[in-house]
């Protein structure tokens, strides 16, 4: 899982963009996720919009690529989905004492130490791992 955490932090910086996979041109917190973990962009929808209720598209491209985790402790490299408004889910990348996540207001992807301020829906890890 530190490959994950290091994957992550080589995406500090690169460009929010809605519904992105490739990180020259720009990423959303999918796009984050699919780059950290190797899944093809091709195998991620992007008929999404950035509000609205998504949980359950969020959950299904993660149970397709990941396990979820039933302890509480999220482990370095496992995915977080988070509701950040009523209608509103997102992802981001546990590393320990900090997320990675992409960050819409700033307009990048950004580390932020502590836990996440949003409630968290689940915990992912990559199948295998």
């Amino acid at each position: 899982m530190a490959l994950a955490v290091s994957a992550a932090r080589s995406l500090i910086g690169v460009p929010f963009r809605p519904q992105g996979r490739d990180p020259c041109t720009g990423l959303d917190c999918v796009g984050v996720v699919a780059n950290v973990h190797g899944v093809p962009a091709d195998e991620i929808p992007r008929n999404y919009r950035l509000r609205g209720s998504h949980s359950e598209l969020a959950q299904r491209i993660l149970r397709t690529h990941f396990r979820e985790v039933t302890s509480p402790s999220a482990k370095a490299g496992d995915i977080l989905l988070l509701q950040v408004a009523a209608e509103q889910v997102h992802l981001a990348v546990h590393c320990g004492a900090s997320f990675i996540h992409a960050d819409a207001g700033l307009r990048r992807i950004v580390e932020v130490p502590g836990e996440p301020p949003w409630p968290l829906l689940g915990v992912y890890r990559r199948s295998g791992v």
